[in-house]
Parts: C-alpha cells; sequence; structure tokens
C-alpha cells in the first residue's frame, strides 16, 4: 500500500519518456518492514545481542503460533518463513508477477509482497522477461524467482547460524532442503487450478508445461490465455473453433502442436469427477484474473495524472480491486486486448 504527496517543484529522472517530472514523497505502509536483510546485517557485525531481542520481537509481533519460550524458537520461525516464501512465490508464479529485485533488503519476513519498485506483470510468457531496466544480467528474471527465493532464505539461515546449536543447524539446513518440493507443490496447485483440473492424475506436470511451452513459442499472453481458457467451452476447443475474441488462445491455435495439447488437455477435463463444463468455468474464473496492471495501464494513467486528469488512476483503482470481473470501463479502455504497439518494450526502473 502506497500514499503519494507531490509538490508542484519539478526534478531530473531518469526516465527517458518524461524527463523532468514533479517530486513525490511515497507513504508505504504494510504489516511489517522487518526484511530478511534485518537480521543479516547484525549478524554480520557481531550485534548478536540486539539479534536475539529483535528475532525474540518478531516472534512475539508476528509469529504467534511460536512460543517464545521454546528453546527451538529460532528453527520454528525458520520453517514457517520457508514454508510462506515457498508459497508466495509460487502465487507471483501464478499470476505472472515479477519482482524485479529480489535481494534480501527487499523480501520480508512475513513473506509479504514489498517494495514494489520495478515490478511488472508479465504480457507475452517468457521465462526470461524482465521487468527492470537495471537488470542487465537477469539475476531477477522472473524465471528465476524460486531459485533466488531459495538463495535468500540460505542467506536467512547464515544471519541464525549464530544463535543455532549443532542439533538445531542440522535441522534447519534440513528444512532448507525441503524448499523446493514445497515451492513446486504449491505451484503445481494453482496451475491445475488454473486450468480447472481437479484431483492428481499422472502427467498434470507435463500438460502444464506442454501448454507453457507453447505459450513461449507462441509469445501469448499470460493472463488472457489462462482468462480465455476460462471462458470458452470444451465443445468449441474439441472443435479447434477458436472465436476471435479469444485472441491470446487464436496466437496459441497457430502452433503445430495446439491440438495435440487441447486433446491431452480434454481427456484430462473428463477425468473431473461430476464436474460440468458451467462449473469448471465458473471455477476457474475465480483463479485467472481478466486484469492485472500491466505497465502500458499504468504509464497511461500516469500521464493523464501529469496533466491532472486522474480519471484513469481512479479506474485502475476500481478495476483492480475485482480482477476476475469483467468490468464495462475497463474493455473499453483496452485491459483486456492486446498490449497496444508502443508499449511492447515498455519496462521501468528503480526511480520509476
Amino acid at each position: 500500500m502506497e500514499r503519494s504527496v507531490l509538490q508542484w517543484k519539478h526534478c531530473e529522472r531518469t526516465r527517458s519518456i518524461h524527463g523532468v517530472t514533479k517530486c513525490a514523497v511515497v507513504l508505504r505502509v504494510a504489516k511489517s518492514w522487518f526484511r530478511i536483510g534485518s537480521l543479516e546485517i547484525l549478524t554480520h557485525y557481531g550485534e548478536l545481542d540486539l539479534l536475539r531481542t529483535l528475532l525474540d520481537f518478531i516472534i512475539q509481533e508476528h509469529f504467534p503460533s511460536v512460543d517464545i519460550r521454546e528453546p527451538n524458537r529460532y528453527v520454528e520461525f525458520f520453517s514457517i518463513v520457508v514454508s510462506e516464501m515457498a508459497q508466495l512465490i509460487a502465487l507471483w508464479m501464478s499470476v505472472g508477477f515479477a519482482h524485479g529485485v529480489c535481494n534480501t533488503d527487499n523480501f520480508s519476513l512475513l513473506s509479504i509482497t514489498i517494495d514494489y519498485g520495478p515490478f511488472g506483470f508479465m504480457e507475452a510468457y517468457n521465462p526470461d522477461f524482465v521487468p527492470n531496466t537495471s537488470d542487465d544480467e537477469r539475476r531477477y528474471k522472473i524465471g528465476n524467482q524460486a531459485n533466488i527465493g531459495m538463495f535468500n532464505l540460505n542467506k536467512l539461515l547464515q544471519a541464525l547460524n549464530p544463535l543455532l546449536d549443532p542439533g538445531q543447524k542440522q535441522l534447519a539446513a534440513q528444512i532448507l532442503e525441503g524448499y523446493p518440493v514445497l515451492y513446486y507443490t504449491r505451484f503445481r496447485e494453482l496451475f491445475k487450478a488454473k486450468l480447472g483440473l481437479l484431483g492428481e492424475r499422472k502427467g498434470d506436470d507435463d500438460l502444464i508445461a506442454f501448454l507453457l511451452h507453447l505459450m513461449e513459442k507462441t509469445e501469448a499472453d499470460f493472463t488472457m490465455t489462462f482468462r480465455q481458457l476460462s471462458e470458452i467451452a470444451q465443445s468449441q476447443l474439441q472443435e479447434l473453433h477458436i472465436p476471435q475474441q479469444f485472441w491470446a488462445l487464436k496466437m496459441i491455435s497457430k502452433h503445430e502442436l495446439f491440438p495435440a495439447w487441447v486433446s491431452q488437455y480434454l481427456v484430462r477435463l473428463k477425468s473431473n469427477m461430476n464436474d460440468s463444463d458451467f462449473e469448471r468455468r465458473k471455477r476457474m474464473m475465480t483463479v485467472n484474473p481478466r486484469y492485472v496492471l500491466k505497465n502500458w495501464m499504468a504509464e497511461s494513467a500516469v500521464q493523464k495524472a501529469e496533466r491532472n486528469d486522474f480519471s484513469e488512476v481512479y479506474l485502475l483503482q476500481q478495476v483492480l480491486h475485482h480482477p476476475f470481473q469483467k468490468h464495462s470501463a475497463a474493455e473499453k479502455a483496452g485491459y483486456s486486448s492486446p498490449t497496444p504497439a508502443w508499449a511492447r518494450d515498455l519496462r521501468v526502473s528503480c526511480s520509476s
């Protein structure tokens, strides 16, 4: 959550589109601003008494399930953070969200998304998507976020180690080793829900990977591909009849392997016990948003706001409060349409 206070003075910025822009003070609000880096710095400087005091405070304030009198409280705390971090990053991936700067100073100990800087929602599906113009090495590309989560959790463990005995260190290391399973389990659950799949079937992982492969090869829009799969009838898919309004699916349908994927998908849907096509679509439309804050939408609102026209800012506030519901003004604004040509390479920086 952020609040801005504007001045009518101007300052130099690094945005090539506008050059000189108005100054602003941004107030950011969150449940907590304690980050992995908040503990790292204390360990680095040997402030172990302060580290213990801060950790106990964080546990008492934000981790009520952990008994502060328990000798293993730091291991229990670490276990919760590992689990919740895996859940958070899987959620990011399920909506195509790239944080942009995933260092330990931007990762919350509460596993909430903070420090909205050069973030972005992926448009054309691309595991190498980087929203941040400063990330030339693609360290924080969307496809690497789960690995970066593991890296940051390892840094958290290093910060905790001076407070752990040998047995606790071994237990914490085992907990960290379980992170990939936690992440991929949640990732699989979320993407199965995005496809309307019920239960567990052999081949589910392959079906998801097959679709993502087709999306990557055809540069299909991530958000709208899943949304349009939520809206299209099985009968239309079976006939390979993709109506014009399902433009993202039409992009994928050009790939020679699309019929093979559709065939596998329809067979899998038949294994959903007591599930109608109506229920399948209804269920999918609650997990696949129709709208996300794409960069071009934000840029359009910014340009109008700089002319003292805040109508699009207010529209975005309305629409993004209910991203799963079709909104007539959002449709008119093109929020569920292909990205405009002028915005296809639009990225942001830390000063955007």
